[in-house]
């Protein structure tokens, strides 16, 4: 029977009464889309292919060097039980332009804003100029190669391989390097200080038994990640999903700045200066949600996420904190995200070195303003309804969820014009005198669109006998 993208419960993946179908769909699917691989160490090597039977002859030689996501679960199942190492990961996606190159018509693709590609949507999503991007984001990219684990020995290994089967006629254009940032805990965090990765779409049922939820379910649909592969032999039983990357520069001074004005115009002093930070963010810097509490939790307190705003117009987590604007989650059952399908499965890493600390209240001039960031990476079953829509209609519209609501704190882009307002104290419902919005702190410096094919499409026969 044909795969149900729109089941209403989590897939067991690991069922006996699996069937062939879906087994199809695992043994099929690229990993790192249902469920993140670890990426501690990653590399990024986007290429273009100057002859399309000699791109076609390298995608389908790096099948060997891949995993199927059915492998990746058994290897992530194998090491909860008994601590054993999985192979790295390996990913695949072609652009627009890539399969053009590639020979193939891109009509049965049916995500137009995939169609157009990264370049043509920059007025839509109020990103800077294309000639303004990092020099290889401005050259036409037609396929990117994703190599992550948990150390570099591996990952270094992996790229190596990679390049080797790299044809003459094609070019590796840009590179990037992630690498894990944690703070003192040993949680991942951005470069603002901020644990981050919490929030995401669940899919499996092992993934869901894991975080039970009163308040806000974490459980979405395949429908929200997967689409049929529309060139594979069987797009029935193979499946793919779309990849937005984007390369977000991230000026940590600023932030910073900001925080500390923040704190100042609220008269915050001590202690307390912590929630100018949380205010903007909408969680505190160990992961404390402020919707819950007006402090940071103890440091070996679990990062909480079972929570809703339903109840909270905006007197403990303000409505244009970064997490608030970006996941609304206005009722347990998921509100706007699962109505509209938006919620996306986020894979980034960060990127850059730094000799401060993070997490830690150094002095401003200590922190970098620019050469740090986060490599985004999100898979979207639309990129049109899920991150477009995420980013202009939700994080950089001033008037959503209410009017004067202003820009999303972090990654809002565009004219800041409007004035905000913040309670003078968690829970209060008095504010602060309206005051500018936070400088722009984030800032995009290229990046594309690519489809992650299924397995089933790399090993056909087409790819290899050109």
């Amino acid at each position: 029977m044909p795969v149900n993208l729109a089941n209403s419960t989590p897939l067991a993946w690991d069922s006996a009464g699996l069937d062939a179908d879906t087994k199809a769909m695992l043994d099929n699917l690229q990993p790192n889309i249902l469920q993140a691989h670890v990426r501690e160490h990653l590399s990024v090597l986007f290429f273009h292919f100057a002859d399309g039977p000699d791109g076609k002859r390298f995608l389908h030689a790096l099948v060997p060097l891949m995993k199927s996501a059915r492998k990746h679960l058994e290897e992530v199942r194998a090491f909860d039980r008994s601590g054993t190492g999985g192979t790295p990961y390996v990913g695949v996606g072609i652009s627009k332009a890539g399969y053009l190159k590639l020979g193939h018509a891109t009509t049965k693709f049916d995500d137009n804003a995939f169609k157009s590609g990264l370049k043509r949507r920059q007025t839509t999503l109020s990103d800077p100029p294309v000639s303004g991007w990092e020099t290889p984001y401005q050259k036409e990219i037609h396929a990117v190669v994703l190599i992550g684990d948990a150390t570099a020995e591996p990952v270094a290994a992996t790229r190596k391989r990679v390049l080797a089967l790299l044809p003459k006629t094609a070019e590796k254009v840009g590179e990037e390097t992630g690498l894990g940032l944690r703070n003192a805990q040993g949680r991942g965090i951005e470069h603002f200080g901020y644990i981050d990765g919490r929030s995401q779409p669940l899919f499996l049922a092992d993934q869901v038994a894991k975080e039970p939820g009163k308040n806000w379910t974490p459980f979405f649909p395949l429908s929200h990640i997967l689409v049929a592969d529309p060139l594979a032999p069987e797009p029935s039983q193979h499946f793919g999903s779309y990849l937005v990357f984007r390369k977000l520069e991230q000026n940590v001074r600023a932030f910073r700045q900001a925080e500390e004005h923040l704190a100042d115009s609220l008269g915050l002093t001590g202690a307390d200066r912590q929630l100018a930070g949380a205010m903007l963010v909408g969680r505190f810097r160990n992961g404390t949600p402020l919707r819950l509490h007006g402090k940071p939790s103890s440091d070996d307190f679990p990062v909480q996420n079972d929570f809703s705003y339903r109840d909270d117009p905006g007197s403990k987590c303000p409505v244009s904190a970064h997490i608030r604007k970006t996941n609304p989650r206005d009722s347990r059952d998921g509100g706007l995200e699962r109505v509209l399908g938006v919620m996306m499965a986020r894979r980034g890493q960060t990127y850059g070195t730094r000799t401060d600390r993070p997490w830690d209240d150094g002095p401003l001039e200590t922190r970098p303003t620019g050469g740090v960031g986060l490599l985004f990476m999100a898979f979207n079953s639309s990129l049109q309804s899920q991150f477009e829509f995420t980013q202009q209609t939700w994080a950089d519209n001033a008037d959503f969820p209410a009017s004067g609501t202003g820009h999303d704190a972090v990654i809002g882009q565009g004219k800041r014009e409007i004035k905000v307002r913040f309670p003078k104290a968690w829970g209060s419902d008095k504010v602060g005198t309206p005051q500018t919005q936070i400088p722009q702190t984030v800032t995009m410096k290229g990046g594309e669109y690519f489809f992650m094919p299924s397995l089933a499409y790399l090993k056909s026969p087409d790819l290899k006998s050109l």
